[in-house]
């Protein structure tokens, strides 16, 4: 917990990020009464306004977004806000902002976060106008905040680092992925490490396969500008589903301090196995949608959606298998599985365990018995569930799946954004969540090589129908035939 008064600005504070994610869950804070009494926040923006008019913004923003907006907590949340108007390439903006900083009741700004809401290609620029004027200097306990993706391959991801760390100590910076936060996510370690009947079986002994799926049924949302660019290798598989890879295979830490959590990540991610290129085919799968339906709504293709380059063949579904080479999950594929326009939004994790060994109802009316499942859904709902075999009641010797919800809620505990648990990590100085740069390398040592092929492969790529469940191709990643993907959780 770092103590003392806290300086919070945020540049990008009139962007769809600030908008949509970081207002509404600082409110939400501030009505949990978790904020501290002396933290104050600076929207820095370009646009003509004074603070009032960033209030009246600010409002607007949240009366819109939240339906238990409250005017009386309002008023006690905007009192924390001034606004700081600036460029993020004029190098007096930042002149004023440390002046700004320093005019408040905090003599100097010693405990200030930095949160970068802003485009990637803007974050060297910012820090490097934070070092020039010495906002950078850890007089007490700067830190900065930098949103993913970090880099768009691995050579500008290290490009990247390196002038981080020029202005910034690896322990100042906080990489944010807000899979991270959501609950379903943080329970995994939980599940896991909690329960002595559960973690005795989390090893290729008992595990057939795993599958990691993250499904949109939304497209890119006027957002072609970034995503024609980047496509869902880099937008969700570097990040987001590496993470969750990271939680469900590696081993107890040695304590639920962050370095320990996130040296044991790593020791994943330098555990998977290397794609060479003459199996990447084999292991990873790109498409791209086109025209289709979803919830009964005709909607365009991804080639037709605005700004869209012709004829692109950015992906926006990537299927993907992996091998982690070590003692626990060695011969284990892991099915990694995103992409939009998708029959629905649904994202989980699923675990498959091994059939009996003992055929033991062969000679019964029993054709075959069905696998038991562990899946942890992480949106829209929050479960995490058991799927067992027991015997369907009557003359005949007969089965049927039973499900066990281990739902952890209860119906009176009002769910918490994941945006809410990073900012509060943030103010607090909590790391565990965050994530360090060697996880950021190897993720990225391990698409790589999918990245270049594809970049060299630009004549062709797989389709489907906006609506369905991805192209039927991505079934050839699977080991068996017994294999298939898995769409509820």
């Amino acid at each position: 917990m770092i103590e003392g008064a806290c300086h919070f600005v945020i540049f990008g504070s009139t962007g769809n990020l600030a908008t949509k994610k970081l207002l509404p869950a600082l409110y939400h804070l501030e009505q949990a009464g978790r904020l501290p009494p002396d933290l104050t926040f600076f929207a820095f923006g370009r646009r003509e306004w004074d603070t009032a008019a960033w209030n009246a913004h600010m409002q607007e923003v949240l009366q819109k977004r939240l339906r238990n907006f409250d005017a009386a907590l309002f008023g006690k949340f905007c009192k924390r806000f001034s606004y700081v108007r600036g460029e993020l390439d004029n190098a007096d903006s930042y002149q004023e902002l440390a002046y700004r900083l320093g005019k408040t009741e905090i003599t100097t700004p010693s405990n200030t976060i930095f949160y970068l809401a802003i485009k990637p290609t803007e974050f060297g620029e910012v820090v490097s106008n934070l070092g020039a004027v010495g906002l950078n200097k850890d007089k007490g306990k700067h830190r900065i905040v930098i949103e993913k993706p970090f880099g768009d391959d691995l050579e500008s991801a290290l490009m990247l680092n390196e002038r981080l760390h020029k202005y910034f100590n690896e322990d100042q910076i906080y990489r944010i992925d807000h899979y991270m936060g959501k609950e379903t996510v943080q329970n995994l370690i939980v599940f896991r490490f909690a329960n002595l009947m559960i973690e005795p079986l989390w090893n290729r002994n008992f595990i057939d396969h795993v599958q990691i799926t993250v499904a949109e049924d939304i497209g890119i949302e006027n957002r072609a500008d970034y995503y024609d660019r980047a496509g869902a290798l880099r937008d969700m598989i570097q990040n987001h589903l590496m993470q969750l890879l990271t939680l469900v295979a590696m081993e107890p830490p040695a304590a639920l301090e962050a370095d320990a959590v996130r040296d044991e990540k790593v020791k994943v991610l330098r555990s998977i196995r290397p794609i060479p290129r003459r199996a990447i085919h084999a292991q990873a799968l790109r498409a791209q949608y086109g025209p289709g339906h979803i919830n009964g709504q005709g909607v365009a293709g991804y080639q037709e959606e605005p700004g869209v380059e012709a004829n692109s063949v950015t992906e926006t579904y990537v299927a993907l298998k992996l091998y982690i080479d070590n003692w626990r999950w060695r011969g284990v594929p892991f099915y990694l599985r995103t992409g939009k326009r998708l029959a629905k939004q649904a994202s989980g994790i699923a675990l498959r365990f091994r059939q009996p060994p003992q055929q033991l109802f062969r000679e019964t009316p029993i054709e075959s018995i069905e696998p038991n499942w562990i899946t942890f859904s992480i949106q829209p709902t929050e479960t995490i569930k058991a799927e067992l075999q027991v015997r369907l009641p009557g003359l005949e010797m007969d089965t049927r799946t039973a499900h066990l919800n281990a739902s952890y809620r209860m119906d009176s505990e009002q769910p918490l954004d994941a945006y809410e648990a990073l900012l509060l990590d943030v103010v607090e100085g909590d790391r565990t969540l965050f994530i360090r740069f060697d996880e950021v390398e190897w993720a990225w040592r391990v698409v790589d090589p999918i990245l270049k092929n594809w970049s060299q492969e630009r004549e062709f790529i797989h389709t489907y129908p906006a609506g369905s469940w991805g192209p039927p191709e991505a079934a050839r990643l699977f080991d068996s035939e017994d294999q298939s993907w898995r769409n509820e959780f």
